[in-house]
């Protein structure tokens, strides 16, 4: 079912002007409240790149947004830092993955991962021309936590919660993905 979806699906930025805010719902209120009210201030703002996923346009089956984050190096494992052999910087560039919301109206489609993927993509793409380590995001819930963990998120060791990928791990992702 999720290959069906796959094809007729497209992401676009978000454009209040053509996208249907007010129909997406979602299970956390604080995502629906999110999309329907803040998330045109936060694009002309450029606080946060929002982007949704359709199917005609103008339906919002699920949306994520980037930002650029910092990461302290002793937030991250301490093997992560002695393999990479970061520079010692008080803070590191990484991307923030933000939000990330499915409509209950597709529940089941595979969508979640079809966002994920998409964002994880935008990330690497970006990464190539303004640098970032990794990809971050703070788990909502423990469901949240486990569909992250399932894709290869690490919790960063003082915040359960907040997980990260490294983009050399995103990258390999994308090239194993590619070959045949």
């Amino acid at each position: 079912m999720a290959d069906e979806h796959k094809q007729k699906f497209r992401f676009e930025p978000l454009d209040k002007k053509v996208h249907n805010r007010a129909a997406f719902s979602c299970e956390h209120e604080a995502l629906n409240v999110y999309l329907k009210e803040k998330a045109s201030q936060e694009v002309q703002k450029r606080v946060a790149a929002v982007c949704v996923l359709t199917p005609d346009g103008k339906t919002i089956a699920g949306y994520y947004t980037l930002s650029h984050y910092t990461i302290e190096p002793g937030e991250l494992p301490e093997e992560a830092v002695k393999r990479l052999r970061l520079p010692r910087y008080d803070k590191l560039p990484a991307t923030l993955l933000g939000r990330l919301a499915r409509s209950t109206q597709f529940k089941g489609a595979g969508l979640g991962e079809i966002l994920l993927m998409g964002a994880l993509e935008k990330s690497l793409l970006h990464s190539r021309n303004i640098a970032s380590l990794a990809v971050v995001v703070d788990a909502k819930d423990e469901k949240a936590r486990n569909f992250y963990l399932s894709y290869g998120f690490i919790a960063l060791p003082d915040h359960p919660n907040r997980l990260f990928m490294l983009m050399e791990t995103i990258e390999q992702l994308f090239r194993e993905a590619a070959v045949p």
